[in-house]
């Protein structure tokens, strides 16, 4: 297949690209590595995909609709991953999740529709369930309980995924990740944070006094249900891609401390805004329709993340 990834430079569209090429599809990359995160490291993911068969790259932006036809011309598949992701930024740049990953999203899926792209399959989250106090998270689950902006912008683009496939008959799928974790990971995310601190003998910050509750699933795991959804490309459907596993915070730092070798200094803080105490994915229905198998747990998964790390910044 030819897939636009949307999101290439990312942690997920890095991952997914790799995956991509080494089985023979061609790969179109968007991409405008903001700087919502340190772009050198999108920059150094981006240097590992380029020259690979397959492979091109378009630096833009995908609220840019002509950058978009044009990336997309030919494509079998759209893998749109691109957006701002995570909670707490949101609060201090609402215009921009509102424009990169509601108004963005329409840029894209609306070309979709009009290149009549066989299959368009999206980045959800697990943030869409808010509020809800039924664990484990099932698809079928309200999601009006929003707490945060991003699980609101998520909320969104399903809901329009939806209609584009009710007025339009187009295929579409979401995938709502669950604490995606590995390698080449997010600087934002806490197993970066955590790993960072404790090798520079800094605190770390532990939120909900250690009380949260976490599905978090290996990169390599996620990649593979986003890789059943391109060849499956139902016409429209949502799918939780967690581990399946509930994993209490404590244990997630006390992995990160026995891969370093040291122990954390730790701050106990309250929870933050727009956090969730727990997530807890139901993935039988994954299972059933993308034969979705998840086999990383955390402590094989966290010291390939450290491993990178020190790898990369030479510690």
């Amino acid at each position: 297949m030819k897939v636009l990834v949307t999101g290439v430079a990312g942690f997920i569209g890095f991952h997914t690209t790799q995956v991509l090429l080494a089985r023979g599809d061609e790969v179109v990359g968007l991409d405008n590595v903001n700087a919502y995160y340190d772009p050198t490291l999108k920059e150094k993911r981006l240097s590992m995909l380029e020259g690979k068969k397959g492979f091109s790259f378009i630096r833009g932006d995908i609220r840019d609709r002509e950058t978009v036809r044009k990336a997309m011309q030919g494509c079998d598949r759209v893998l749109h991953l691109a957006a701002l992701a995570g909670v707490r930024y949101a609060f201090e740049h609402p215009e921009d999740y509102i424009s990169i990953n509601i108004n963005g999203f329409f840029e894209v899926l609306d070309e979709a529709r009009l290149q009549k792209i066989p299959g368009f399959i999206y980045a959800s989250s697990s943030s869409i369930y808010g509020g809800n106090t039924t664990f484990p998270s099932n698809e079928n689950d309200k999601t009006d309980n929003q707490v945060s902006l991003y699980g609101q912008n998520k909320k969104e683009n399903e809901l329009m995924a939806h209609v584009y496939h009710h007025l339009y008959g187009m295929h579409v799928t979401g995938l709502r990740f669950f604490t995606v974790y590995g390698p080449w990971g997010r600087p934002d995310m806490a197993l970066f944070l955590f790993t960072d601190a404790i090798l520079h003998d800094r605190e770390i910050n532990i939120f909900g006094h250690g009380k949260m509750q976490r599905d978090f699933t290996y990169i390599d795991d996620t990649v593979s249900g986003i890789v059943a959804s391109l060849a499956k490309n139902y016409p429209d459907e949502v799918f939780n891609l967690g581990c399946g596993k509930t994993e209490e915070l404590m244990d997630y730092v006390g992995n990160i401390e026995k891969a370093l070798g040291r122990e954390a200094k730790k701050n106990f803080m309250d929870m933050q805004p727009g956090d969730t105490t727990r997530s807890s994915a139901d993935i039988s229905k994954a299972q059933k329709m993308l034969g979705f198998d998840p086999k990383t747990q955390i402590k094989n998964g966290v010291p390939k993340f450290i491993a990178s790390y020190r790898e990369y910044y030479g510690v």
